[in-house]
């Protein structure tokens, strides 16, 4: 680490210390545009030994409890590297390196599962019903599968998937790391969208090296470093999938597609039929050929979505139509009686 980054993290260190309250709305706007300071950070959390490290963690968890949103997408930006350097530190068995790391994590984790009143959250999401159109899809392209599922949804059989309540955990085990983990990445992924481009490309690089880390495959991809192999969950899987798919289309195309084959690579070899289906759809689903890096702005998902309004207008079936039919119809058959008298 160089001396003028070395400045710049003990400058950000002081100056947070000593800002009045009033002043915390305007520093935190400032704070996403310093990207200097977020890349000499990245640079103190990959240095376990850093003398910078302890109060950097410190700092970062004072901005998640401060209240304030940005200040809190200001620490979330750094988890996909946080998760990494700990799970690191892990495997090669040097627990006393990851001592700030862990409080830090562990701190996240603890807000967050619970709401302002200290009560346990509990998290809930209705799965879409396909007889609904969304922007994915319209019910009358999927022919019976449609009437199938509107019955359902008049019986109220929606289904809903419920997390927690989580309890709070004074340490990570080996018994609940995966779970404080994969939990810390569901809000992480809640965030996608105030995520900077270097967090996406942070999360798309753990994502490979956890994966590959201690397999064949990391002499393919050359990472060095650590060589022992992280154990993953199936659950922690997924939710990195869903991080990898929203960088998809967030400027992070190359990234996103080596984390995908890597993914899929080790949840074969770990046969976890959860990440293997999720990862398998997100790649039917890829349009073909890469799409273009976009660093300015964000790619959106193509959807093809069938014009309803002037087909309506001109096919639609009233009961005023109906019943100027069955008119018209009468007349014309009054009309033949008539010329058939005469």
């Amino acid at each position: 680490m160089f001396t003028s980054e070395k400045g710049i993290v003990e400058e950000w260190l002081s100056e947070f210390k000593t800002l009045p309250e009033a002043s915390l709305p305007n520093y935190a706007t400032n704070l996403k545009d310093k990207n200097s300071l977020v890349s000499s950070l990245y640079k103190v959390i990959q240095e376990p030994q850093s003398e910078l490290l302890e109060p950097v963690c410190h700092q970062l968890f004072e901005f998640y409890r401060s209240g304030e949103k940005q200040l809190l997408q200001f620490t979330l930006q750094f988890l996909p590297e946080l998760i990494w350097c700990y799970l690191a530190i892990v495997v090669s068995r040097n627990v006393h390196s990851s001592g700030c790391i862990e409080a830090l994590l562990l701190g996240v984790y603890n807000l967050e599962i619970v709401d302002k009143h200290g009560h346990s959250k509990v998290l809930s999401f209705t799965i879409p019903s396909l007889s609904k159109p969304s922007v994915y899809h319209e019910p009358s392209s999927i022919g019976s599968m449609a009437l199938t599922e509107s019955a359902l949804s008049q019986h109220g059989l929606s289904k809903v998937v419920y997390s927690g309540p989580h309890p709070q955990r004074e340490m990570l085990t080996a018994q609940n790391r995966f779970e404080v983990l994969t939990f810390l990445l569901l809000c992480y992924n809640a965030a996608l969208t105030y995520m900077p481009s270097v967090s996406l490309q942070s999360l798309c690089q753990i994502c490979s090296r956890i994966c590959v880390s201690g397999y064949p495959r990391q002499h393919v991809r050359k990472y060095k470093g650590i060589s022992s192999r992280i154990p993953v969950s199936s659950g922690f899987m997924v939710q990195m999938l869903t991080g990898i798919y929203f960088a998809f289309y967030n400027g992070e195309w190359d990234l996103a597609q080596k984390a995908l084959d890597d993914i899929i690579y080790r949840a074969q070899l770990e046969l976890y039929p959860e990440p293997l289906l999720v990862a398998n759809a997100i790649k039917a689903s890829l349009p073909h050929g890469a799409m273009k890096s976009n660093k300015e702005g964000t790619r959106c998902i193509q959807v093809e979505i069938t014009p309803t309004s002037s087909r309506i207008s001109r096919n639609a079936v009233t009961s005023m139509s109906i019943r100027g039919h069955r008119w018209k119809r009468h007349e014309e058959i009054n009309g033949e009686k008539l010329l058939q008298c005469l």
